[in-house]
């Protein structure tokens, strides 16, 4: 088996999406196509993929834009949490994995930004994409302090579950790299050197202010 691995920019607000397959199953899968379909399953194509499933880390729009093309393009099924606000061809619950050829990506229900929110992990290479719970140097918004709350359980148990020499594969690209590792992010990110839920909070309170003072975007 040999894996392939590829970000992908796909327009949006500086989106990206991910291509995860297997060259010797010939089998892969697009992860968030959002504004990009055409490039991504070309992407496929050119590495001599067949595209089996199109998966959604959440259902807002800028990450299931691209489905309806992706799906007239390759057939594939689309694969997205039980709770997607467009019902999955296959539902993937937390704990559950996806198969990718010899490969497998488990699923982390990671609710906080979003009800349906899924982190997706690949652990025989310790790759993890974060969709928009976890950016490089930031992490997602929420609407409530509710739902801040539930993001920080969310974040809290993905600290506890995958190693530091993992890599981190967001959604966005919002902070000064594309990608980091769970190390990196564990010692630098400031919101989870938070040393607990409440001063997550303060935080988020307080970001715009902590942006401009550290000159970030």
């Amino acid at each position: 088996m040999q894996l392939i691995f590829e970000q992908v920019r796909t327009g949006g607000d500086r989106n990206f999406g991910y291509l995860v397959g297997d060259r010797e199953a010939g089998h892969g899968v697009l992860i968030d196509p959002s504004y990009s379909p055409e490039a991504m399953v070309q992407r496929a194509t050119d590495q001599g993929l067949r595209v089996t499933h199109i998966v959604n880390t959440h259902g807002h729009p800028d990450h299931t834009e691209g489905n309806p093309a992706a799906v007239e393009l390759t057939g594939a099924s689309i694969a997205a949490h039980p709770d997607a606000p467009d019902k999955p061809d296959i539902e993937l619950a937390d704990g559950q994995d996806l198969s990718v050829g010899a490969f497998r990506l488990q699923c982390f229900h990671t609710p906080g930004h979003c009800d349906d929110h899924l982190v997706l992990y690949e652990p025989s290479h310790h790759l993890l994409v974060t969709g928009d719970l976890l950016f490089v140097g930031k992490v997602g918004g929420t609407k409530t302090d509710d739902d801040a709350r539930t993001e920080w359980a969310s974040l809290e148990r993905l600290l506890d579950t995958v190693p530091d020499e993992t890599t981190v594969w967001p959604g966005h690209d919002y902070g000064a790299r594309p990608s980091s590792t769970v190390g990196l992010e564990r010692r630098t990110n400031p919101f989870l050197l938070c040393s607990d839920v409440d001063a997550f909070l303060q935080l988020r309170t307080e970001w715009p202010g902590y942006k401009k003072q550290m000159g970030l975007k």
